[in-house]
């Protein structure tokens, strides 16, 4: 009876993981800036690096989706 009563500790991605995606992510997206700038195309290319800095930025302010234990939802 004491077990229903303690939360279960939630396993979270690793910060040296997150990091490395945030960095992915932004390099990804200034790569896209540049293509789009060589291309001449100035509002897609604001939108190409508003997007991966807002994809960044949501990475580490939203929770993760983490699945529940089945034995845990009764």
């Amino acid at each position: 009876m004491v077990g229903c009563l303690i939360p279960e500790k939630e396993e979270m991605m690793p910060a040296q993981i997150k990091f490395l995606l945030s960095a992915a992510c932004l390099l990804t997206s200034a790569c896209g800036y540049l293509f789009m700038v060589h291309l001449g195309r100035t509002g897609p290319s604001y939108a190409v690096a508003f997007l991966g800095v807002f994809a960044t930025v949501a990475m580490w302010v939203f929770p993760e989706v983490t699945k529940k234990n089945p034995s845990s939802l009764k």
